[in-house]
């Protein structure tokens, strides 16, 4: 019962009230698409996200599936995600193979200066709409070049990002329970030939959820990952029973997950609430400040790293490591901001009345590697039994283009050569 009760609070936290009150289930089906000849003799992918899958749970919760899986093929120590640690910047560098800074979705939330206008994971008309994501996600890239492609709520996966959807796609919800995507996945690769997607991207958000609702440690969240490693022993057991040829897995996660100290949260500068000076982008683990009048950035800046604690830090957008391409140099569409702060893991900024997570995600997973993410990799496609090193997730995206045999016309952060070794040589 317990178990049933965690499951039932993951999706719902999920859920806007506007998504409870009229949800969209159905399928979308883009109509007069098949598959060239070429593209039948492909190979397939089917790539999973599990979102806030950290690094270490496979074995900290003994996935049976996904310990048997990446034996069998490659498994990373650990994936690198992009800065900041955050879901939708994470899933759209996955799938365009582009830092955050680079494609344009530097936080779930964010303010667009030059558009004047507000962007928002929740809200439909802005996931849905492709004017805001920068890059050729994978799915239009096979499509463009005449492979079919599906997607099972990806980020970004509904909207028309660089002009063209996914063949087969639904809106974002969280009705289907993991099992009955694993049937919608396998219901796809039962087309006809001609029709069946060769790129199938697949997302699930339990682990994500039991991790903020209940810390990383937490029973839930090891329900959780049992729940998900149940779900693709299903959807490969299925996939295998309908004899298709070189059909490989690609298993990868955006971020980890922390406990952060709620109970004792840093505090807003109060130079910084001056609403008529500055505007400010919380996420809780990062503090990005927009100064009104430019004049004032230095200045600004010098009073914040003076009045600040040793509990975070403070940076002037272009001081920012570069290691972490997230600043002035690297910010395409100067949505970041001039100043940011950024507080010390477990520490978060929270504003007065507002209250945080058990588990958050977004720090430097160079400084806190509870932020790592997952990434396994099995099917013809890729060696056996291969222990890798760490890796940005960025170069994920040339990897399946390779496989897939997609030529990428433009330029991407991710470089082919960086995983190469893990593919087999092409005969």
């Amino acid at each position: 019962m317990k178990k049933a009760f965690a499951i039932c609070l993951l999706s719902l936290s999920f859920i806007s009230p506007a998504q409870q009150a009229i949800t969209d289930t159905a399928q979308v089906v883009i109509p007069n698409r098949l598959n060239n000849e070429e593209a039948m003799t492909k190979p397939y992918v089917i790539m999973i996200s599990t979102d806030g899958f950290r690094y270490d749970y496979t074995k900290k919760y003994n996935a049976e599936n996904l310990l048997k899986y990446s034996t069998e093929g490659i498994q990373a120590k650990a994936m690198i995600p992009s800065y900041p640690s955050i879901t939708f910047p994470n899933h759209w560098s996955l799938i365009t193979g582009l830092y955050p800074s680079h494609h344009g979705l530097i936080d779930n939330y964010f303010y667009d200066y030059k558009r004047k206008e507000k962007y928002a994971m929740s809200k439909k008309e802005n996931a849905e709409d492709g004017t805001w994501y920068g890059g050729i996600p994978l799915w239009a890239l096979a499509e463009k070049q005449g492979m079919i492609s599906a997607s099972l709520q990806w980020v970004g996966s509904a909207s028309d990002a660089a002009g063209i959807r996914p063949t087969y796609y639904y809106h974002y919800h969280e009705k289907f329970k993991p099992a009955e995507k694993v049937d919608k996945v396998i219901n796809w690769l039962k087309l006809p030939e001609s029709q069946r997607p060769h790129f199938i991207s697949l997302y699930f958000p339990e682990v994500d959820g039991a991790g903020h609702h209940f810390g990383p440690e937490a029973k839930e969240t090891e329900t959780a990952v049992h729940l998900i490693d149940e779900a693709i022993g299903s959807l490969v057991q299925k996939v295998n029973a309908l004899g298709l040829k070189n059909v490989n897995f690609i298993f990868v996660s955006d971020h980890g997950m922390i406990q952060v100290d709620g109970g004792k949260p840093l505090e807003i500068p109060e130079i910084l609430t001056d609403k008529s000076r500055f505007d400010y982008y919380n996420s809780q683990t990062l503090l990005r400040v927009y100064v009104k009048d430019p004049k004032e950035v230095k200045s600004v800046f010098k009073e914040s790293k003076a009045n600040k604690t040793n509990e975070y830090e403070v940076y002037l957008d272009k001081k920012l490591p570069k290691y972490l391409h997230f600043a002035t140099r690297d910010d395409n569409y100067h949505r970041i901001g001039q100043i940011l702060l950024i507080p010390k893991a477990p520490k978060v900024f929270l504003e007065k009345g507002q209250k945080t997570s058990v588990g958050k995600h977004g720090y430097d997973p160079k400084l806190v590697p509870e932020m790592k993410a997952a990434f396994f990799a099995w099917g013809p496609a890729f060696h056996n039994n291969q222990v890798i090193d760490e890796f940005e997730n960025v170069n994920v995206y040339p990897v399946v283009a390779e496989i897939l045999d997609l030529k990428i016309n433009e330029k991407i952060d991710g470089k082919l050569r960086t995983l190469k070794p893990i593919l087999k040589s092409k005969k």
